[in-house]
C-alpha cells in the first residue's frame, strides 16, 4: 500500500548512543499540514525465555528508571541494529543470569509503540541450560528469581509482570504450549 503521509522536512531533535528523535514537518493523510516525531531506535529489543528440563524460567528483578518502579521481566537487552539477534540474546542470557542454553528456538518477532518508534524486536526460547557465574553490566543491578514457567505466565496475566516484551514472549509460549508445538 502506498504510504498517505508526506514528508516536508525532517530534523533530528535529540540524538544520544541508544536513540534519536525525529521532528518531521508532514502533510497528513487527509492533506493537512502537520507534525509527526518519531523516537528511532538504533538497538533491537531482545527477550529470552529460558526454560529448564524441570519447567522452570528465571526472571530478572530490575529498577526502571524511566518508569521510576522495580520491574520483574524476563531476561532481556539491546541488539545493535547490524548485529545478529541471536548471538546478542545468547550474550544477555549469559550476562543477566549465567545461563548457557543448548537450544535456541525464535518465538516471535514484534515492533512496539509503532505509532512513535521504530522498535523492533525478537524473542527467543532457551533450552538444555547450564548455570555459569552471570557477568552484569555495571548499569544493572539484577536480582534473578527461578520460578515454574507457569507462574511466570500467570504473572502477565495478573499484572504483576507489565513489561512488553516479556508479556509478548511469555504468552506465546502458553500459546505455543496450548497447540502442543513446544515444551
Amino acid at each position: 500500500m502506498k504510504n498517505p503521509w508526506k514528508t516536508r522536512s525532517t530534523k533530528i531533535a535529540y540524538d544520544n548512543p541508544w536513540i534519536s528523535v525525529e521532528h518531521n514537518e508532514v502533510i497528513t493523510p487527509g492533506g493537512s499540514p502537520g507534525i509527526y516525531g518519531v523516537v528511532n531506535f538504533k538497538n533491537h529489543a531482545i527477550g529470552i525465555v529460558p526454560v529448564d528440563d524441570e519447567g522452570y524460567t528465571w526472571l530478572v528483578g530490575q529498577y526502571r528508571y524511566a518508569l521510576n518502579s522495580y520491574q520483574w521481566e524476563i531476561p532481556e537487552g539491546g541488539c545493535p541494529v547490524d548485529t545478529d539477534p541471536l548471538e546478542t540474546a545468547k550474550r544477555e542470557l549469559k550476562e543477566e543470569t549465567g545461563l548457557v542454553a543448548r537450544e535456541w528456538t525464535p518465538l516471535m518477532d514484534f515492533h512496539l509503540s509503532n505509532s512513535v518508534t521504530n522498535e523492533y524486536g525478537v524473542a527467543y526460547l532457551a533450552r538444555g541450560l547450564r548455570q555459569e557465574a552471570a557477568e552484569p553490566e555495571d548499569t544493572e543491578d539484577l536480582q534473578l528469581r527461578r520460578l515454574p514457567l507457569a507462574e511466570a505466565i500467570a504473572m502477565t496475566l495478573d499484572g504483576r509482570i507489565k513489561d512488553a516484551v516479556s508479556t509478548l514472549a511469555l504468552q506465546r509460549v502458553a500459546l505455543l504450549q496450548l497447540e502442543k508445538k513446544i515444551l
